[in-house]
């Protein structure tokens, strides 16, 4: 399987956002999903498989962390997919805000 077909399913693009700045177990990768910790284990295998995961083992535990280099310029196109939605989610609140206000002025 690709890169560009291993982030099309959007748990695996969450996965990454989990792990892109920091290191996370694969349990605490898990609980944050409305999934089996077996299905989170298979997307990251893909994820793993593909290159755009490390793992590291420490005792019982492992640990992933998004691989940025080897993702060549899929990397900016990720980061730049999670800003744009940052700042949808930003503007939203703005325009509630403002809302808000303008009830309580009225």
């Amino acid at each position: 399987m690709e890169a560009v077909q291993a982030v099309a399913e959007p748990r695996r693009r969450e996965i990454l956002r989990l792990v892109w700045d920091s290191e996370l177990s694969a349990g605490e990768i898990a609980e944050r999903f409305d999934v089996t910790f077996g299905a989170v284990s298979q997307h990251l295998k893909v994820l793993r498989d593909t290159g755009l995961v490390t793992l590291r083992q420490e005792g019982r535990k492992r640990y992933c962390r998004a691989d940025r280099t080897a993702m060549g310029p899929l990397a900016d196109y990720l980061q730049a997919m999670w800003a744009t939605r940052l700042d949808a989610l930003a503007d939203l609140a703005e325009q509630a805000e403002r809302a808000a206000q303008e009830k309580g002025t009225t």
